[in-house]
């Protein structure tokens, strides 16, 4: 599976990014009916689970961004967002887009600063 994530960057604490991810060789029917989510590893640490989507656009949340981050999707586009507010410094990290069971992307930096 090629995954292509964007949208990282700097940004201060309190600001926003939105991270997109892209399936570009997946047919619409596969893509479709894959779980899509977005993990994050920050220096140092173990990647841990951020968010996901299912095929039917139920989501889940890590506690940590429940309230501050949405996921979303659009099937036709074969694309995946993750709308980052709120942002805080622990938020730092790459992230990296999935899609069940194996798939990864290559991942995106976001760095907030204090």
């Amino acid at each position: 599976v090629q995954l292509q994530a964007s949208g990282g960057g700097l940004v201060q604490a309190g600001g926003s990014l939105r991270l997109s991810c892209t399936a570009p060789r997946n047919i619409f029917s596969v893509f479709s009916s894959k779980t899509m989510g977005w993990y994050r590893q920050a220096p140092g640490e173990q990647r841990e689970f951020v968010a996901h989507i299912t095929s039917d656009g139920a989501v889940v949340y890590a506690s940590s961004v429940r309230g501050r981050f949405t996921i979303s999707r659009n099937n036709s586009r074969k694309t995946v967002w993750l709308q980052m507010n709120s942002l805080k410094p622990e938020d730092t990290a790459v992230y990296y887009c999935h899609q069940a069971p194996q798939g990864w992307g290559q991942g995106t930096q976001v760095t907030v600063s204090s």
